[in-house]
């Protein structure tokens, strides 16, 4: 079972950042994931979805090859190809893997304009190395939804969110205090 994760950033550049580190995570097998999507919300209020993977490239890619091979053995690898690619490209259009993207959209309408978030989507983690790595995210960002236990979910928050100080009684103008 996978665990969904979104996390608000108050800049796309550092969503973008941190999408990328957990890519590189991946890549050193300390995380799996499904999916991770950054959602942006820019000044007019437009949120875009921006996928790790394009689905309608890969379909067409794959899509192009089936045919090529399919073509060789009916002597027309061309038109094959040709098909396969369209066929594919359509298959990856609506294939919909991952996180539901109206449910990232719906996320994306509650940031701050100018605002991103990284959705993901965790099969397995080693958390000890990947709360290391994550270092330079701490304390920077906002998690507004995760399928976490309360204990992990409690864990991550204390990890990403700015910590306030409590309020400090403060000094009036005729020496008071608040």
């Amino acid at each position: 079972m996978s665990d969904l994760i979104i996390v608000a950033f108050p800049d796309e550049a550092t969503a973008f950042a941190a999408a990328e580190a957990l890519v590189l995570l991946q890549k050193e097998h300390l995380v799996e994931m499904e999916d991770v999507v950054v959602v942006t919300r820019d000044e007019n209020g437009k949120v875009d979805l921006h996928q790790s993977t394009d689905l309608v490239t890969g379909g067409a890619i794959g899509g192009g090859l089936w045919g090529t091979l399919i073509g060789l053995l009916f002597l027309n690898p061309v038109v094959g190809a040709t098909v396969g690619a369209g066929a594919g490209a359509l298959v990856g259009k609506f294939t919909d893997l991952g996180i539901d993207d109206d449910f990232l959209r719906e996320v994306g309408q509650s940031l701050d304009k100018g605002g991103a978030a990284v959705g993901m989507l965790v099969r397995k983690i080693t958390t000890d190395k990947v709360i290391e790595r994550l270092e330079p995210f701490r304390e920077k960002g906002r998690v507004i939804h995760t399928s976490l236990s309360h204990e992990a979910e409690a864990q991550l928050k204390a990890f990403l969110e700015q910590k306030i100080a409590p309020l400090q009684k403060q000094d009036q103008l005729g020496g008071g205090r608040t």
